[in-house]
């Protein structure tokens, strides 16, 4: 079978490209690491217009009822952009979760409301709280409203985590299917983001001169951009046959979104470290926009869940299933 997406896809991948291409990305990340969100919502809200926040919100709650695929192609548009703020949380966790519950609250999330959530042991913080209409604290099944407590530092700066305490009880649900959702969207930022990656430190590797020659000319160059390229390439079968996994509720869903994760946070932090290579000391430097996308990827590669998480239910299901 070839999976290919379809117009509708790429047609909606390409607006929200132009959306952020036009929007300064790099000051608005650094006004939202300094705790100035306002650019950063304005942003969310524009994004909201599109339809992206709408996307697995139910369509008789005001969203769209999208499927995994449709979140995949969005998201991975917000990873290339680095768009801060709670993503996976927002646009895939959330309305699994609320839908079970609290479903009255689904329209002001397909609006344009952001929300965030913390559920231990693996999601042990919640992503801008502070900043999020909606706060939900998942402890085992039951499912309630948290509130911010203290702030913890984070490798990214523009992706403040906060602890939570707990709030009003909204109901019970089953987490994991939310939580595989949560891992997929991760998955599909981290692709966004180390093609973004990719392309710049080409870029760069076609200006930059030493000896007289651009550094691109230099086999070793060569051959790191190609193990990237190769890496990126690898990964996303693994993030789209997870997405479809997920659409048709395949007994293996779990499995897919935990392969798709390690492929596609291997590929991204190859990435990043090949950029910061390349790069030079030039690419050390928070003065540089290299650094927002070399530090989301460090902290998207442990969240929801690490590598060592995910391999582990790789395993477990090949495993089970000998």
């Amino acid at each position: 079978m070839r999976f290919a997406l379809d117009s509708s896809h790429t047609d909606f991948a390409s607006s929200i490209d132009a959306l952020l291409t036009k929007a300064d990305m790099p000051q608005v990340v650094r006004a939202w690491s300094t705790g100035d969100t306002g650019p950063g919502l304005e942003l969310w809200q524009r994004l909201a217009e599109t339809g992206v926040n709408a996307l697995m919100v139910p369509e008789e709650n005001d969203g769209l009822g999208a499927d995994a695929v449709d979140l995949v192609v969005a998201v991975e548009q917000l990873g290339r952009h680095a768009v801060p703020g709670p993503v996976a949380e927002t646009l895939a966790v959330a309305p699994a979760l609320l839908a079970q519950v609290a479903p009255d609250k689904l329209p002001a999330l397909a609006s344009g409301s952001l929300a965030t959530i913390a559920a231990p042991p693996h999601v042990p913080f919640a992503v801008d709280a502070e900043s999020a209409d909606i706060v939900l604290l998942v402890d085992g099944s039951t499912i309630r409203l948290g509130e911010p407590g203290s702030a913890q530092a984070s490798v990214d700066r523009s992706r403040r985590l906060f602890s939570l305490t707990e709030s009003e009880v909204l109901g019970e649900g089953d987490f994991m299917p939310a939580f595989d959702l949560g891992v997929l969207a991760t998955a599909a930022q981290l692709q966004g983001l180390g093609q973004t990656l990719l392309e710049v430190t080409t870029d760069y590797a076609k200006q930059r001169k030493q000896f007289g020659r651009v550094i691109g000319s230099f086999q070793a160059i060569k051959h790191h951009l190609a193990d990237v390229a190769v890496g990126l390439e690898m990964s996303r079968p693994l993030l789209f046959g997870a997405a479809l996994s997920v659409r048709d509720g395949a007994p293996d869903a779990a499995r897919d979104t935990s392969a798709a994760k390690v492929a596609c946070g291997d590929a991204a932090y190859r990435a990043a470290r090949v950029a910061l290579q390349v790069h030079g000391a030039i690419g050390y430097t928070q003065e540089h926009d290299l650094s927002l996308w070399l530090t989301k990827v460090r902290a998207l590669v442990t969240a929801w869940g690490t590598p060592a998480f995910h391999r582990g239910r790789v395993v477990d299901s090949l495993a089970g299933a000998s």
